[in-house]
């Protein structure tokens, strides 16, 4: 390539990149009068966040993080903020979210605080509340999460930060327990007339010696076509234990890509389950880090896609500090021309001795077309380490599947048993029984033939 012609090329890259990213920077710069009443160290956090999104674009698959995902649909939509709902969810949209009744919650609609649907006095010791709330208050409790370096942040993430209208906060103060989960709801109502973008945002901070259990949902109505940046941020300090669960069930017409991070301090634990199950195209990052020594953290997976749905899972865990103990178990089910992605990698500093890490993908596909990318990693600087990994993707076992059906098991019926079996060990280490109980059936419902139908299931 010539000199001319790699400098057109290099002009056509950053004009596409400004085409794509200058209906953002209107947004911000069409939104920042409301947020006069920001503290200062917010309103230059959100414009060093906007000129991060600026520099970077959106990424391409020539980025090795993007490779095996196409954000183009995304990048071509020029979503615009959405405003509050035009249509009221109701006490049944709630329900529907959670899986059932939720005593303590906090509910966003489209991005909007929605305390007539919000019961955070249930919340017991929790202190609940919107960001907007929280920054009025108490604003610099919330500086470390939010005031972060822009350097920091993917265009995802910084595009959260400079744009988010609201989101939830919720602490653990020191020494406090809770019995029962809080139900964080983010709702998509799919009301506008042009396709919307939603910047959730989820702020937990669990203190020394707390011990706290969160559900964080997403949830759109059937058809709507909208966009979900979501950025969950976890601290736990020392002693803390965390057991947190996100559920991914947006429009399948819809986008999302959601980011977490998780810092946690000394003899920590954090666990999260993450079950997605909607989008047309979804993007799951999950970065922890171990501040201090004696930390456990446990995160698990499952995705369920059809269609052509795109679900792409990638963790990070850095081990920065010895006794560290992680452990990744995530799985996926595919069929028709869905494609699935996990990419994992664990990391082990130099001095971070007594690391014991294992890491496991399991995939099955239940069509010939259906594709999964699968790139478990590990890097090791130091000795003195217990880590393994695994991957394996296959089809049902031929075996099994023969020894149910000379039982007299229907082969649909053999092969919803089978399919369940796999994804049952995930849904299994769910703690909350409303929670689990309701994705089990949402699975069951999604199978080729329902379970328990004896004696429909067995051939006569």
């Amino acid at each position: 390539m010539t000199a001319t012609a790699a400098a057109s090329a290099l002009g056509g890259g950053v004009a596409a990149r400004a085409e794509n990213t200058g209906p953002y920077r209107a947004e911000f710069d069409r939104l920042a009068a409301r947020r006069a009443d920001e503290p200062a160290w917010l309103r230059a956090a959100r414009g060093a966040a906007i000129e991060r999104f600026e520099a970077l674009g959106f990424p391409g698959p020539r980025e090795e993080d993007w490779r095996f995902t196409n954000v183009a649909p995304i990048a071509r939509a020029a979503f615009r903020t959405a405003p509050p709902a035009s249509r009221a969810a109701t006490a049944a949209d709630v329900a529907a979210a959670t899986f059932g009744p939720a005593a303590a919650r906090i509910v966003f609609v489209d991005g909007h605080y929605a305390p007539e649907l919000s019961a955070v006095d249930a919340a017991g010791p929790l202190r609940v509340a919107s960001l907007r709330e929280a920054l009025a208050r108490d604003a610099e409790r919330l500086r470390p999460v939010l005031d972060r370096e822009a350097a920091e942040q993917g265009p995802f993430a910084a595009l959260n930060t400079a744009l988010f209208a609201d989101g939830a906060l919720v602490h653990a103060p020191a020494g406090t327990a809770t019995t029962e989960p809080l139900h964080v709801v983010f709702l998509a109502s799919g009301s506008g007339s042009e396709p919307s973008a939603i910047y959730p945002r989820l702020v937990v901070l669990a203190d020394r010696a707390s011990q706290l259990t969160v559900v964080e949902s997403y949830v759109g109505g059937d058809g709507a076509r909208y966009f979900t940046n979501a950025v969950t941020d976890v601290v736990a300090g020392e002693g803390a234990v965390v057991d947190h669960y996100k559920v991914q069930r947006e429009s399948t017409s819809a986008f999302h890509v959601g980011r977490m991070t998780v810092r946690q301090g000394r003899a920590a634990s954090i666990s999260s389950h993450s079950i997605a199950l909607g989008s047309a195209l979804a993007r799951n990052d999950v970065e922890q880090v171990f501040l201090a020594e004696g930390g456990d953290c446990t995160l698990n997976g499952l995705f369920l896609a059809s269609g052509t749905q795109h679900l792409d899972t990638h963790t990070r865990l850095d081990h920065a500090q010895p006794h560290g103990t992680s452990r990744q178990l995530y799985k996926g089910v595919l069929d028709g021309k869905a494609r699935g992605v996990f990419v994992g990698r664990v990391l082990v500093r130099k001095g971070a001795s007594k690391t014991d890490a294992q890491q496991t993908n399991k995939n099955l596909l239940l069509s010939k077309e259906a594709l999964v990318d699968s790139l478990p990693q590990l890097e090791i600087l130091t000795d003195d380490v217990k880590c393994k990994h695994g991957s394996t993707t296959g089809q049902l076992d031929p075996s099994a599947l023969f020894y149910l059906r000379s039982r007299g098991i229907s082969e649909a019926a053999a092969r919803s048993l089978l399919v369940y079996a796999f994804a049952s060990d995930v849904l299994g280490g769910v703690k909350v029984e409303a929670l689990r109980e309701g994705l089990e059936r949402y699975l069951q419902s999604r199978l080729p033939s329902p379970l328990g139908a004896d004696p429909a299931g067995v051939e006569r």
